[in-house]
Formats: C-alpha cells, structure tokens, sequence
C-alpha cells in the first residue's frame, strides 16, 4: 500500500509512517514517470516489523513543476544522504537541508546534469565542473589529515579528511562514489533476466544477497509460488555467503592492528569457504544460481556431504582464532570502548547489520520480514549494547554460530526432501507496480525496489546495499579515538564502496 501526497506534505508523512521516529527509514530515492504522463516522484520506504513489510510514501511532483519540498533530515537523520542522492540524480531540492554537497557526482560533472531523468540517454557522455569542499574544523591547534582516495592497499577509492588535535580525531569527512557505475540507468529497458547479470555483480561480497533482494522484487509482481527446495537452496547460499564474509572479516578486523596470525587464520578460512561456494554454484561468489522463480541447479548428497565436512573443519579452526583474539590483553585493550556508537545514534542513522546489532537494535530483516524459510529455521538475533569495535567483533564471532547452525538445518530439510521442482514460469509479471524485496547479507539487510512498464522491462530499479546507511555513522564512530585507531574502526564495520558506486 502506497500513501500518495503533495511534496509540501511529505514532511509529514514521513512523520506518520515512522511513528514519530520509532520506525526507521529504510531507503528513500527518486523516479522519473514523464513517460507516462505524471512529473517526478519521491519515494520514501519504512520498516514496518508488526506488518512485516516497508510501507510507502510517494510525492508527485507534477510535470514542469518546482522540486522544492521541506527536507526529512532534520527530522529524520537518515534521511540525509538519500537526499544529497536526490538532488545529484534528479535535481530534487530539499529546502532546509543542512549539507546539500554533491554526493554520487563529484567535480567533473557539469552543474545542472540528473542523469536519472528518462530524457537522458544510459550512454550519454559529459564533462563539466562543480564545487566540492571537503568540510574540516578550523581552530589554532588544529589540523588536517588527508588519506585517499587512492590508497596504499588494494581496495577502492575513497578520501577521508580527518580534523586532528594531536592524534584526536575531532571530525572526518568522507568522500565516496568514485567509481560509480550507473547500473540503476543501465537496467533500464531491459527485461529482469537481462538485467540479473548486472544486477549479480553490484557487489563481490553480496552476490545471493542483492540477487535474492532482486528475485524478490521480480517474483512479487507475479502470483506463482516459488518451489519450498529453491528456497532452501537459496537460505544455503545465503548463509554460506554470511560465513565467508563473517570469517573473512574477522581476519580484517585484526589487520588493524597488525594482528598477523589471525589475519592468515581468517583469510585461510575463507579460502575454504570459497572453494565451497564453487563446489554449490560452479563460482566462488556463487553467481549463476539464484534466478527469477527459484534456482537454477539442484544439490546431491555428495555436495551436501561436502558442505558439512567442510564447515565441521571451518567450525574447529575458527573456535581457534576466537580464542588466540581473546586471550590477548593488548589486542583486547585496542578493540574495546575503541570507535563507540551509542544506541541513539545507530537509531537515528538507522544503521542495519552487524553495525546496529552492536549497538542494541534488534533489527534482522529474516526475522523482521520473515522472507523464504527463515520462519521455519531455529536462529537466534545476537545483539550487543557497548557499541565498540569489540560489540562488532562479538556480534560477527556469534553469527559465525548461528550461519553455521542455519546451514546444517538447510542441508537436514534438502537431504530428506524429495521433491525435485526447483525453478517455476512466473508468467506474465504485473507492470506499472512498484514492488520491492529486502534480504540479509553479512553487512545487513540490502532493499531493491523494482517497477516495469508497460512492455515488461524495467522502468526503474533502485538498489539500497546494508553499507549505505553504515557509512555515515564511520564518521561519527571515531570522533574522540586516536588516529591509528582508524584502520581499527573503519575494519570493524567492514563496509563496501561498490555497493555504494551502484
């Protein structure tokens, strides 16, 4: 159910599906609907856990009109980068807003350029300049630390602009969307099949996670049910995507500190996680298995018998790196009340994941949405209340446990299952219909909204990763530590910058 309003009213609406606050902001974007006669449209998508679903709020702006309305950021925190992001992609001006800085374009894009709008071709090619100052506090004592975009190690690009008083971080300011692909303009026009390749390689690391939040979107829009085994084979490659990131990033999380052994430890593990991955799906970032209707292979008993093998091996050997992480003094002494966001913030950020779990928030899109068959799954949602670097790390050891455990569940139903339909004809898909679906990856719950036209292909897609409302909250988490500690922080979130360069 969608809640329609005039742009001056969607201030409050945004008030009244949230609850004064209490339910959070899921994702915010915009669509150009000229096409078929209306203007420029925002949509505004909150969590709801009673009904379990997003409810929705849509302001028309109608056609040739002034996109000015009363911004959400000050009344919702988290709204503040969708609205930087509406503003760069469509031209959209929140009124009141306290940081209208270009987000997704950076300098070399000419002042005036939406490139979402429908009139802009996907392949259009543009030079031009805007300003962009990167903010820093000024005062006698103090100074700046540049860091980025490009870095010393082999990861994406992103400039950090730390305001220092000695080794304090008093502020950061980040800079992202670097290498920004385009893939929401890309997709357009074609069919969800078409676009599933995209749409599978957004992110390395959330391969099943944005396929799954996809196939969702694309499967509501039809009325066929899709066969019990896909989707006991999909929570499997769901849950083994959670453990090879969770066990990657645990071996990250101590590169901060230098932390040799475990480093090595995790990345070995993960390893084996891997060649796992390519064992179920023939790829290591188990593309090619999850599609519209279901899946596209079955698993034996040969294959069930190597997963199990391999996470008892995985199990023993990370119950190690635990106790080696643990039973050091100084690495415990790095790691706790180290980059602290408290309960209030990772509310008012509506931060998801492990990130908000840390911080208290009870919020698990397979329990809050209870997609698939998770219902019928015994797992529990781990939760800390310190919100340190040691919370995250915590709460990431305890859902190595519960991966695991969901995963032996998934592999006793699909030894004994025998059914053998694995992959259903949707039909013809509903158009003109928004629909979205949501699904858990390590990072957190990931939202793609998804509506076609008349023809059946792709009006508009948008893709919200679980990294995107995590990275503001980056900046707030170090103010107060010291600067080595950054590498520290910055690891125990483990956010990605592809996701975010959609």
């Amino acid at each position: 159910m969608v809640m329609h309003v005039k742009p001056e009213h969607l201030r409050g609406a945004a008030n009244i599906c949230s609850d004064g606050g209490k339910h959070h902001l899921a994702a915010m974007f915009g669509a150009d609907e000229t096409h078929r006669g209306g203007g420029l449209a925002i949509y505004c998508l909150f969590y709801n856990k009673d009904k379990r679903t997003l409810d929705t709020v849509k302001a028309e702006f109608p056609a040739d009109s002034d996109l000015s309305y009363p911004c959400l950021t000050t009344l919702l925190p988290a709204a503040a980068w969708y609205e930087r992001e509406l503003h760069d992609m469509f031209g959209f001006m929140p009124e009141g807003h306290p940081d209208l800085r270009p987000l997704v374009l950076h300098e070399s894009f000419p002042k005036g350029f939406y490139p979402l709008r429908k009139r802009l071709p996907a392949n259009i090619q543009v030079r031009g300049h805007r300003d962009y100052d990167m903010i820093a506090a000024k005062g006698e004592g103090l100074f700046e630390v540049p860091v980025g975009p490009i870095h010393a190690g082999i990861i994406e690009p992103g400039h950090f602009c730390f305001s220092q008083a000695g080794e304090a971080m008093l502020q950061l300011d980040a800079k992202l969307f670097f290498t920004h692909r385009g893939i929401e303009k890309a997709v357009e026009g074609k069919t969800p099949w078409e676009a599933l390749l995209l749409v599978e390689r957004i992110c390395g690391a959330c391969t099943v996670a944005n396929t799954l939040s996809f196939c969702q979107a694309v499967e509501k829009l039809s009325d066929v049910e899709i066969p019990k085994r896909a989707w006991y084979i999909r929570t499997l490659a769901a849950e083994l995507e959670r453990l090879y990131n969770h066990v990657g990033d645990t071996g990250n999380v101590c590169a901060g500190v230098g932390f040799s052994p475990v480093i090595s430890m995790g990345a070995r593990l993960k390893e084996y996680l891997m060649q796992l991955n390519e064992v179920l799906a023939g790829n290591r970032f188990l593309r090619g298995l999850i599609v519209p209707g279901g899946v596209k292979y079955d698993v034996d008993d040969h294959i069930l018998e190597e997963i199990e093998e391999v996470l008892r091996e995985v199990e023993k050997e990370y119950a190690a790196i635990e106790h080696i992480m643990w039973e050091q003094n100084n690495f415990i002494n790095r790691v706790r009340t180290t980059g602290i966001i408290k309960e209030r913030t990772a509310f008012d950020l509506a931060m998801v994941g492990v990130g908000a779990r840390a911080s208290g928030i009870q919020l698990d899109s397979r329990k809050d949405m209870g997609y698939g068959v998770y219902d019928e799954l015994d797992f529990n949602l781990v939760t800390e209340k310190s919100g340190d670097v040691e919370a995250r790390i915590k709460v990431r050891i305890a859902e190595v446990a519960e991966s695991l455990k969901l995963v032996r569940q998934a592999v006793s139903v699909l030894r004994y299952d025998n059914s053998k339909e694995l992959l259903v004809d949707l039909g013809e898909l509903r158009t003109l219909e928004g629909s979205w679906g949501i699904s858990e990856s390590a990072r957190g719950d990931n939202v793609h909204w998804l509506m076609l036209d008349e023809a059946g292909r792709i009006d508009r897609l948008f893709v919200r990763s679980a990294s995107y409302p995590n990275w503001p909250a980056l900046t707030v988490a170090v103010q107060g530590d010291i600067i080595p500690d950054f590498p520290l922080i910055n690891k125990s979130f483990e956010l990605c910058y592809a996701c975010l360069d959609r």
